[in-house]
């Protein structure tokens, strides 16, 4: 069994103790809040009665957690994991890992110092249709071009058009539209077919300072990627990943259920396979079976791919003059 400390108390923090949870392996022994209030009534929602911390150092400088799954703002990403790094706490944080390149190369540094699993929380890579993209891939022949959208109207836009910006919006979070949701794009990519060779932004900038949508084109040597994301109007399209023998087609790129390949002479073959399990099972299972096995980095969400997709998104955020607090570019 492994204890888990956890950062934050958001629905997103929900999501994934009750994910853990199904693993078996997982027991939530502390919680951290800023306020003892908010802690406490989270930690009420659990029987077995984790501790609470107001004082991030206090509950991993013990020995009663093994690893802490961080959900605080992007911003204190690498601040917090680092702290719980350098405690040799095990770290699975929240994508993105980070608010650029340089904390994400800070915190691979500080997990290799320390000899602990740093992993990015991405779920979808880890999902069971993710896997049987990456085992069919060959059938559709040569690739030429990855195609992905995640465009999801943010409940939160209402609000920043009446003039209250709230966390999503703020670029002192390190947050915006391709922080959010371009990652989710982005991830897979690399995941399958490694680092860009060229990388073509464009983006909407919010009167705040963060991008609310934008559009990303990245060429390899034989063929090209195209990724679309919004925080500020919908889309419906699935991804597709075109070969030359056929196309690929997921539902949705950022949890893929359903997937299928069309082939050049009409036919389709149904590749999806049943999912029981809550979508953040998958992440959870990986890194406990890493920290269990001895294991210091994912064979898929690993840290050369996580640093890949930071180096994507800073060099974005460059062309699109998205800029954060924490940024030093």
């Amino acid at each position: 069994m492994l204890r888990f400390g956890v950062i934050g108390t958001n629905w997103i923090t929900e999501r994934f103790i009750q994910a853990a949870e199904e693993t078996e392996q997982f027991i939530l022994a502390a919680v951290y809040s800023r306020t003892e209030e908010k802690g406490r009534a989270f930690a009420a929602k659990y029987s077995n009665s984790p501790e609470v911390y107001t004082n991030l150092e206090n509950m991993v400088a013990g020995e009663e957690i093994d690893a802490v799954y961080i959900a605080s703002p992007n911003s204190f990403h690498a601040e917090h994991a680092i702290l719980c790094m350098n405690h040799g706490k095990h770290v699975l944080c929240e994508k993105p890992l980070a608010s650029n390149v340089a904390e994400t190369r800070s915190m691979i540094q500080a997990a290799r110092d320390n000899d602990v699993l740093l992993m990015e929380a991405m779920k979808s890579t880890l999902m069971p249709n993710f896997r049987v993209i990456t085992n069919n891939l060959y059938k559709i022949g040569r690739v030429r071009r990855y195609f992905a959208s995640y465009c999801q109207y943010s409940s939160r836009f209402d609000a920043f058009k009446q003039g209250n910006v709230l966390n999503a919006f703020n670029p002192a979070y390190s947050n915006g539209a391709l922080m959010d949701l371009g990652t989710y794009c982005i991830y897979p990519m690399v995941t399958l077919f490694g680092k860009p060779e060229a990388v073509q932004a464009t983006g909407i900038m919010l009167s705040s300072g963060v991008d609310g949508e934008g559009s990303i084109l990245m060429r390899y040597s034989d063929m090209d990627a195209v990724i679309m994301y919004s925080k500020i109007a919908d889309s419906y399209a699935p991804a597709e990943i075109q070969g030359e023998n056929g196309t690929l087609v997921i539902d949705k790129v950022n949890q893929p259920y359903d997937v299928k390949i069309l082939y050049r002479d009409g036919t389709v073959e149904d590749l999806r396979q049943p999912q029981m399990q809550e979508s953040m099972f998958y992440e959870a299972r990986e890194f406990i079976e890493l920290v269990q096995s001895g294991k210091r980095d994912s064979s898929v969400n690993s840290l050369e791919n996580s640093l890949i997709v930071a180096e994507i998104m800073e060099d974005a955020r460059r062309q699109i003059g998205l800029k954060f607090p924490a940024d030093e570019f």
